[in-house]
This record gives structure tokens, sequence and C-alpha cells, in this order.
């Protein structure tokens, strides 16, 4: 996959000068040039028009007076392959193709994988959008490669939004909430340039002051590993909306672009190790983006929220329950300066209702908020929903606005304005808040939404780079599965306690092994795949007798056995595997253990390699750290040794990568303090 290292796309998105290929659309192309104020050169391509738009038109690439930094290709698709070709050949700065009929639609056009090759052999080293693209917009230069509708205005300094999906660019487009978007780029296939690319290309542009991602499927785990460092080192954020959660979305996305969706769950962990922010809703985008343009990433989770109605305190304190938004606490030296300014009816706390005795009082409000924001958290939040302008006088809500406006400036604090509900934050109004530093929210869950992925990014970015990613391509092979007992030794070799243990052939040979162990045992009979469900495990055994008696009981269901000695009753048990994700290669899960695998749904994903931080990290967010911390009076668990543990394993993952298809160490049992840890059973699958 290329990338922007070795192919530059800064003349196609910063053209200053564009040719159009093809009727309506590129009618449209030129038409929204002129309209957005584009200062270069458009060059207009037809066969039989001798102009559009009072501009001449040229019969082919080599009528062209030279050649344009960027091309609006709309024509079928089999002629946009021969007019790539003409073009990369002149030299040109790069194409958007338009046309779909490509890859996305393999399953109904027989030539569409041909086709798209085709196109990329034609291209060269000359960078494409697409195909199955709209183009993109750029406001910055009034440089619109755009064939539709849009709800965009010049800007000077803004974020850049990059999708697969063309509709969703449009929808963007149309966006009434204050943010100054200067680039929509669309990369419909990815045939050649991917999201990464573009971003690369956006983050460079000093006018440019964060990116979000609308992602599919991501093109390149290396371009996306980059960019989140170069990203760092611009302190320029991205942010991503991921999708591909459920079955039918995984679907749309194969059939739509033809790139990998891959695990989300994997996805989740990825993005959170590079340090992207990741939102769920393209609102939540919009928000994050737009506090991200204003105020960058925060320096923590602690908010204050302020409002003049009870009803709306509790809406946003009961939003931040499931987030890790803190409201924390008012400092004692705020306590009574608020009182002094609200009076003695009004509770001093945070969220804080400050009801309605300085309403339209400008310079009490803003010594309340002042107050207020001298708390040092990492983001000032007031509630405020403006009535209707076309019905309604606003003027004391404008007070409001100005009142957090002067106190943000006071304090050198952050802060924004929430609407509760999306409608009632003007778009005039989130405008004027944008422009002076406040950040204007719509909507009470994006607010806080935004809030917590911009601490996210910020609290990454504040650690040490990790490691860049595990890149290892897998071994073809004949897959085959370890017998436990070889299984648990390959593991050990790493460092992952197992039970002391022998293998035997016969029930004499299983007892003979358990007394040279000592009592009491496990006794496990070997090749069978659901041990449990088989009969085929029995615990606790005390005596030779009872181990002959159940070796004997097993023997027709099992090829051999394995004899290990009974491990203690541990504080809790976890499950530690490993996946080959079909875009980030192999990462390791963690997370309730035994027989709660299924019924607590609860785990972490953790990509590789994983330092000690992040694995302590991930056992510390799981339902189960409850019980290592001691739950109820139990006793604590042995964390240090469990984390080691973890990275036996992790260990083991990343010096077999190339032949690991599947490791399942199910369950760790965690003991009490000081007492480590051991791995009761272990899954093996890889390819020989």
């Amino acid at each position: 996959m290329t990338t922007r290292a070795s192919r530059s796309l800064d003349r196609l998105i910063r053209p200053k000068s564009i040719a159009v290929f093809g009727g309506k659309e590129a009618r449209r192309v030129v038409e929204q040039c002129e309209k957005m104020g584009f200062s270069g050169e458009i060059w207009p391509v037809h066969p039989r028009e001798s102009e559009i738009f009072g501009r001449k038109c040229y019969r082919s690439v080599a009528e062209l007076p030279a050649a344009p930094d960027a091309s609006f290709v709309g024509v079928n698709r089999q002629l946009t392959i021969g007019i790539i070709r003409d073009l990369a050949a002149r030299g040109a700065g790069g194409a958007v193709c338009y046309a779909s009929g490509f890859r996305e639609a393999a399953s109904e056009l027989a030539d569409g994988d041909d086709l798209q090759k085709a196109l990329v052999d034609a291209a060269g080293d000359m960078p494409i959008l697409g195909p199955n693209c709209y183009g993109f917009i750029n406001m910055l230069d009034g440089a619109l490669l755009w064939p539709d509708q849009h709800g965009m205005l010049r800007t000077g300094r803004g974020v850049a939004v990059l999708t697969q999906s063309s509709n969703i660019a449009c929808n963007i487009s149309m966006q009434q909430r204050g943010l100054p978007l200067a680039y929509i780029l669309t990369a419909g296939n990815q045939a050649q340039t991917g999201l990464a690319d573009l971003a690369f290309a956006v983050l460079e542009d000093p006018r440019v002051t964060a990116v979000g991602l609308h992602v599919e499927g991501f093109d390149s785990i290396e371009a996306l590993e980059r960019l989140a460092l170069r990203a760092r080192e611009l302190k320029k954020p991205v942010v991503a909306l991921k999708v591909g959660k459920s079955e039918q979305a995984q679907r749309a996305t194969v059939s739509h672009t033809a790139s990998l969706a891959g695990n989300d769950a994997v996805s989740s962990a990825l993005l959170a190790r590079l340090g992207i922010g990741r939102v769920e809703t393209l609102p939540e985008l919009l928000e994050t983006l737009k506090l991200l343009h204003v105020a960058g990433p925060l320096a923590g989770y602690a908010v204050s929220s302020m409002s003049c109605s009870g009803g709306e305190a509790s809406l946003m304190a009961d939003a931040g329950v499931k987030r890790k938004i803190i409201y924390r606490a008012l400092r004692e030296e705020q306590r009574q300066p608020l009182r002094d300014i609200l009076g003695q009816m009004v509770t001093i706390s945070n969220p804080l209702d400050y009801h309605t005795f300085v309403w339209g009082d400008r310079e009490k409000q803003t010594a309340a908020f002042t107050t207020m924001m001298q708390g040092d958290y990492a983001l000032n939040l007031v509630v405020l929903d403006f009535p209707r302008l076309d019905r309604c006088d606003a003027t004391d809500w404008e007070t409001t606005c100005h009142a957090v406006i002067d106190a943000a400036r006071a304090t050198g604090a952050k802060a924004g304005i929430v609407a509760s509900m999306g409608e009632n934050l003007p778009e005039t109004i989130a405008g004027m808040l944008t422009e002076n530093g406040v950040v204007p929210f719509h909507g009470i869950e994006e607010a806080l939404a935004a809030a917590e992925t911009a601490a996210a990014i910020g609290e990454i970015w504040s650690k040490p780079l990790p490691a860049p990613l595990l890149k290892v391509e897998p071994e073809d092979g004949d897959i085959v599965t370890l017998t436990e007992h070889d299984a648990k030794q390959a593991l050990a070799a790493h460092g992952l306690p197992v039970p002391q243990g022998a293998v035997a052939d016969t029930p004499a040979a299983a007892a003979d092994a358990a007394e040279s162990l000592g009592f009491p045992v496990v006794l496990k009979g070997l090749g069978v795949a659901h041990k449990t469900e088989a009969g085929a495990v029995k615990l606790d055994l005390t005596s030779r007798q009872a181990v002959l008696d159940a070796a004997t009981a097993m023997a027709g269901v099992a090829s051999g056995f394995l004899v290990e000695t009974m491990v203690a009753r541990p504080v809790a048990e976890l499950i530690v595997g490993a996946m080959r994700d079909p875009v980030a290669g192999p990462v390791l899960t963690i997370g309730a253990g035994g027989i709660l695998v299924e019924l607590l749904e609860d785990s972490a994903i953790l990509t590789l390699p994983a330092s000690e931080a992040a694995i302590r990290e991930a056992i510390a967010g799981l339902k189960i750290a409850k019980l290592l911390s001691g739950y109820r009076g139990a006793p604590e668990g042995d964390t240090d040794a469990l984390v080691a543990a973890v990275a036996s394993a992790a260990s083991y993952v990343v010096s077999n990568a190339s032949i690991l298809e599947e490791l399942d160490v199910n369950p760790v049992m965690v003991l009490p303090q000081g007492h480590g840890v051991v791995a009761a059973d272990a899954l093996i699958r890889m390819r020989r």
C-alpha cells in the first residue's frame, strides 16, 4: 500500500490548475469552483462541447495548456483508465476517479478486480482518489473537485474530515454546528491512496487544526501508525468514527469499499494505542472535532458543569455516569465566593445549579463563571438552550454567552456552552462562540463524549511513545493442535507458571505419576476437545486408587493422560488468549476466565508488543479486577504475578507470531497475594 512517503498529494488537494473530464458532473465541478472563488485555472475537457460556462473546452489531455495539478475524471469506468494513463504520462498532479464498477462491485461484475488493477497500473506514480469517489472540497483555497452541492463556507482555518463514503461527506458538509471545515476528502475504494495518506497531506497544512476520520476499513496499519506519530509531533489530534460492529455493517463495508474491516474490539485497542480518539456517532465526531479545534486535547477527565436549572444539572450528572468524566468537588476556596455571588438558596456543588438570581446580569454571571473556572478543571461547561430566534428575544442568553467568554479569557480555562437539545443552539451563536474560543456543544451526550475523547488523546500523548506494532506475515502450512502438556511446556519456556505434571499412556502409569507428584492431583484425558463435557477431567484425587479408577473410566475417550498437581483455591480466574486479526495481526485478549468467560463478557484487547504498564492498565479496567483487590473481605490477588504471566504469554505470541493461529490459556488461576498464579489449562493451535 503506497503512502505519502512515496507520493505527494500536495498538488492534487491544493491545486493551482484543475482539469475536468465528462458531462454533468464535470460541469458541477466547474460551477462549484467558480462559486467558491477558486483563483486558479480551470480547463474543461470534452470531445464535443466547445465551451463550458464560458471556458474553452479541450478535446484531450494532450491539448491542455499544461499538466493540471488536479483532475476530476467523471466518465465511465472504461474511459477513466485511458484518461488516467494520459494524465500520468503528461505529469499531472493527481486525479479523482468518480466512476464506480471496480472492486467494490466485484461480486456483480466479473471484471471489477481487473479494472481496478488496471486503473492503479495506469496511474503509476500519479496520485488518484477512488475509484467510486466524489472527490474533495478544499475551503481554504476554494478548490472543489466535487460534483454536487455542499453546505460549506470559505475559511482560513479549520478541521479536515476524511471518509470513504461520498454520501457521508455530503451530509457532513451540511452541518450547522459552528464547526469550521477546512477540507472534506473522500477516498472511495482506496485503490491506491488511502485515508491515512490523505490525512498525512492535510496534517501538513498549517491551517488545519485537527483531523476526523470516518473509517469503514483500514487500508494500511503501517500508514495509520505513521499518521498517529506525525499527528503527535504536530500536536494536531486525530479522531475516528470506526464502523463495523455489526455483521450487517461489516458486509456493507466489504461491498462498498473492498477494504478490511477487521475485528471491532481490536480496532478500538489499536486506535487507543496510537492515540487516535474513537467516537461512536457522526454528531460525536463533529462535536469532538469542534472541541479539538478550539481547545485541543484535554489535560484530564475533570469537568465542571453550570446551569440555571436543577433538571439540567441532573441531566449532566447522569450523562457522566457511563463515561470517565469526573465531576470533581469544588475547592474550599471556591465555595464562599460562589455563595457571596449566588446567594444562600443555591447549593454549591458540581454540577452547579446557579438558579436565575444572576440571570441577565453579565457582571455577576462572569464573576460566578470565573470562580468556577478557577478550579483547575480540564473543561468547564455551561448548559444553555437558546429560544427560537424567529419567535423570541434571546438577549439574556447572549449575555450568558458573553459572560462565559469573559470568564474563559480572565482565567485562561477551557470552556464550552452546551445546548441540551442540539437544535437549541443557533448556527450564528455557535460560530460566534467558536471565534471567541468557547466551544459550542450541540447535545449533552455529545459534549461529554467529546470531552472524554479529547481527554483520552491528552492522556496518551502525555505518555512515552509506544513501541512499534508487531508486523509479521503469517506462514502457510497445516494447522495442528498441541496437546495440553506440550502447550504448557511451550508457554513455561517463556515464563508462564504451570502446574507440575506428567504424561501417561495407561491408567497404571497415571497412578504412578500421581504418586511421584504427590497428592492431591488433577487427571485429564488427552485428545479430548471438551474435557468437562466428556467427563475427561477429575479434580482433587487424593489416592492411587482414585487415580486408577478415574483413568480407567475415561480410557474410552482419551488417547492418554495428563496428571498434574492440584492448584489451591484461587482469588480469581482469568483467561489469556491470542488471535490473528486480519488487519492488526496477532493480538492478546485478557478477561474473566473459567465459567465466567461467556457470562460476563469482560475482556480487554492488547495490541502487541504490550508494555507492562499497558498490561496493568488493561487488567485494572476489567470488571473482575474487583476480585483481585479483595472483594468483601476476601484476600487480594497476586496482581504483580498476573501481570508477569500475561507478559509471558505476550512474549510467546510475539516469538511465534508467524505460525500461531490461536492461544487460549483458561483459566489462569490468581492466588492470594505473594503466592503467584498458575495456568491451569492451555490450548495452542499453530501452523507446521
